[in-house]
């Protein structure tokens, strides 16, 4: 038998640290988070994702008493830009939380696994890596890809 280690690289930053560029972004992920519909687990979160041309679309969780029908922030914003932009490529992806309290959360949040396999696809449809900032309200955690939040991904290769 053999063991083997995955190590992610994760960047720990201050919102200060940020590219302009980054805090526009991470600015905007908080933004979305009083769009959620969320009054079942009142637990808001939103996306921001740079794409290519320029552009950048957020989404916000959508719950439903029918669970699961609701959705998360994270592809409310991917399948928002895809429908929207399909010829653009991800490049960045913000995601903000706040908490039951409506507080930005202490600790960054990272998208659940449907989101992470969705966010992958949008990757490997742009033939490079997509960075992913997630924030806390003091914090943040900077990936340098969605693999890095999905390693043994499922993938049609």
């Amino acid at each position: 038998m053999k063991t083997i280690e995955i190590n992610i690289p994760v960047e720990v930053a201050k919102f200060e640290e940020l590219s302009d560029t980054d805090r526009h972004l991470v600015e905007l992920a908080r933004e979305a988070t009083y769009r959620s519909y969320s009054p079942y687990s009142h637990f808001r979160v939103g996306a921001a994702i740079a794409l290519d041309n320029g552009e950048i679309v957020t989404g916000a969780n959508q719950e439903n008493v029918a669970y699961p029908s609701g959705t998360c922030a994270e592809r409310s914003a991917c399948f928002y830009a895809g429908a929207r932009y399909p010829e653009a490529k991800f490049l960045t992806i913000a995601i903000a939380a706040r908490d039951t309290n409506g507080n930005f959360v202490a600790t960054p949040i990272a998208p659940c696994g449907a989101c992470r396999q969705a966010l992958l696809e949008y990757e490997m449809r742009a033939g490079h890596p997509v960075r992913v900032i997630l924030t806390a309200a003091d914090s943040l955690y900077i990936l340098p890809s969605v693999s890095s939040l999905l390693p043994f991904a499922f993938t049609e290769f």
